[in-house]
């Protein structure tokens, strides 16, 4: 599973940037972050700053990496491992699926890994981490010269909205997401191609052929009860696409009953219709993401709200001519705010470094060789997800799925969405609003119970002053 894992723009900079994928961001604005606060590194080993060694790394202090093995494995961080240890000290990697569990003890005792794959359903809570003074802000790296084109920074290599996901309320850098998910839609083209079927453009249409899928014995949908935040990646573009982004802006920013727009409203309601026909394929509500999804590559489903790193995370179970296709969320009519072509995509896997790391100035160091066009190609080819290095996937061959996610963005032009509430509120969107969506799509409760009771989660957290707000 990948990151959903998981920043005030609705100005020209936010929508070219942050929201965006738009186009190249300028110097200016993809290096706001790097412009400001102290270069220095914290704490931790230290070396000689030279032109090639620019963040003074200590070449005799060794680095441990704690690494989430899920979709995308952990063999590129070896690869990348490797490649550090020519130049530096000996590297450790270790990996857990429950990074919370394994790590929280000895972040908790000042004695954490250098450098922490944040991610997962286990994931810490960065925003919390923040408020601790837990993570090392990475200012340093993104000013630091690329390691393939020194005249240009870290920060000027890599996709737009790349350096916002790591920013929270201010201009600091608190994580780096090395990868770049496409969310939305999934199928098999050859099953739609096999049945006469079309990708639906409409709600409408989706009803129409998730019927005509029952007719065949085919459930029209499947998702994972266990991990309802995969609800997500298809209602959060939706909700933006009917009401437009401002409306995600406004459930990001607290405001009052942000969640009972109708845009809201109309989305869960249009969810839910596929439960109450009958279109979700049974046992679904009660699946791990994996299961799910090998149910829906042996056909048992046509469609799967999912992101990019399912076409890796699925390989051993999808057919050879499965053709893996991701397409947005169907529009619910023509009078939404935005067109059928808009998506969500974001960069997402991240990486941090704590702030009591013993060696903070490698673990950046290791973050900088991640970050180079060779090591961002060579996790596309493993992993089959785009990374967050800009022109990384060109000359390479790639799945049908990654193909088509690519297309997407194309065709996306400037109609991109990124809603911030899932990362700037972990534990709230994880822990409860997800579970709420989850309850609707088993029967549990209905669109509009759901509505209230999303609301009543987001006021209380709102009047919790132990959660730091950011706001768009």
């Amino acid at each position: 599973m990948g990151s959903t894992s998981e920043v005030g723009r609705r100005d020209l900079v936010k929508q070219a940037m942050a929201l965006g994928l738009i186009s190249v961001p300028t110097i200016g604005a993809l290096t706001a972050c790097a412009s400001g606060g102290d270069d220095d590194n914290g704490g931790g080993a230290k070396g000689e700053k030279t032109e090639k060694n620019p963040l003074g790394v200590d070449k005799n202090a060794p680095l441990e990496l704690l690494i989430f093995d899920g979709g995308f494995g952990t063999q590129y961080v070896e690869d990348d491992a490797a490649a550090y240890q020519k130049k530096y000290a000996k590297v450790t990697t270790g990996s857990t699926v429950k990074i919370q569990s394994k790590v929280q003890g000895r972040m908790a005792a000042g004695d954490p890994p250098d450098v922490i794959n944040n991610s997962g359903d286990e994931a810490m809570d960065v925003p919390a981490l923040i408020g601790q003074g837990q993570l090392a802000d990475m200012t340093p790296l993104l000013n630091a010269p690329s390691i393939d084109a020194p005249s240009k920074t870290v920060a000027e290599t890599l996709r737009p909205g790349t350096v916002e996901m790591g920013q929270y309320g201010d201009e600091k850098c608190y994580r780096m997401n090395i990868a770049y998910s496409v969310f939305g839609i999934w199928y098999s083209q050859k099953m739609l191609d096999d049945h006469g079927w079309e990708y639906p453009k409409t709600w409408d249409d989706m009803l129409a052929v998730c019927a005509e899928a029952k007719k065949a014995g085919i459930a029209g949908w499947t998702y994972t009860g266990v991990y309802p935040q995969y609800l997500g990646f298809s209602m959060l573009p939706m909700i933006g696409k009917v009401g437009g982004a401002e409306v995600l802006d406004a459930i990001d920013n607290f405001e009052p009953n942000a969640w009972k727009h109708d845009s809201v409203k109309s989305v869960l309601e249009a969810h839910y219709e596929l439960y109450a026909k009958g279109y979700v394929l049974k046992g679904s509500g009660g699946w791990k993401h994996t299961e799910s999804q090998t149910k829906w590559t042996e056909g048992k489903a046509l469609f799967i709200p999912n992101g990019s790193w399912v076409e890796n995370e699925a390989k051993d179970t999808t057919p050879d001519d499965f053709q893996m296709t991701v397409s947005p969320s169907p529009n619910l009519d023509s009078s939404d705010a935005m067109p059928f072509e808009t998506i969500w995509a974001q960069a997402g896997e991240p990486y941090i470094v704590p702030a009591k790391a013993k060696n903070v100035n490698g673990g950046l160091e290791f973050l900088r060789h991640m970050l180079t066009k060779e090591s961002a190609a060579g996790f596309t080819k493993l992993v089959s997800s785009l990374a967050s290095v800009q022109g990384s996937e060109e000359g390479l061959e790639l799945g049908t799925g990654l193909t088509s996610a690519i297309g997407l963005m194309d065709a996306a032009g400037e109609n991109f969405l990124n809603p911030r509430f899932p990362d700037w509120y972990p534990t709230t969107w994880r822990e409860h609003v997800v579970f709420v969506l989850g309850d609707m799509m088993k029967g549990d409760a209905s669109p509009g119970e759901a509505v209230n009771k999303i609301q009543q989660i987001a006021d209380d957290a709102a009047k919790d002053d132990s959660i730091k707000k950011y706001k768009h």
